[in-house]
């Protein structure tokens, strides 16, 4: 069974930076992707940020591009989310995912994301 659990979040002025970990538990954890996805207040989830497991391809919201980076860690089996030039629009509480190996995955989309960490607060204050 895996298990995600991420770390990191807090509160930030505008224009600061954060670095968001998801730490992944179990004996065997090979996913296809590595997610960030976020949901504000009143709003949908919404993808940030994926990453491929293998090869480390890496694909970002447009809404974050160029400030967030994401990457992992295949032999910690963790991933992370580095935030920089923070806004206030960027508050919401950050969820990071695993998506399994299938014949098709669609990394922007919440459905092929199977195992989901608990969440973590992040408050950028203008």
């Amino acid at each position: 069974q895996v298990q995600l659990v991420e770390s990191g979040g807090g509160l930030v002025q505008a224009g600061g930076s954060l670095r968001l970990s998801c730490a992944a538990s179990g004996r065997t954890f090979s996913p296809y992707t590595m997610g960030w996805f976020r949901q504000g207040p009143g709003k949908e989830r919404e993808f940030v940020a994926a990453i491929r497991w293998v090869g480390g391809v890496t694909y970002y919201a447009e809404s974050v591009k160029g400030r967030f980076t994401i990457s992992r860690d295949v032999a910690k089996k963790t991933a992370s989310l580095q935030m920089n030039s923070l806004k206030s629009e960027d508050t919401a509480v950050y969820y990071c995912a695993a998506a399994q190996p299938r014949t098709i995955v669609v990394v922007t989309s919440a459905e092929y994301y199977e195992n989901w960490g608990q969440g973590t607060q992040v408050t950028v204050s203008s």
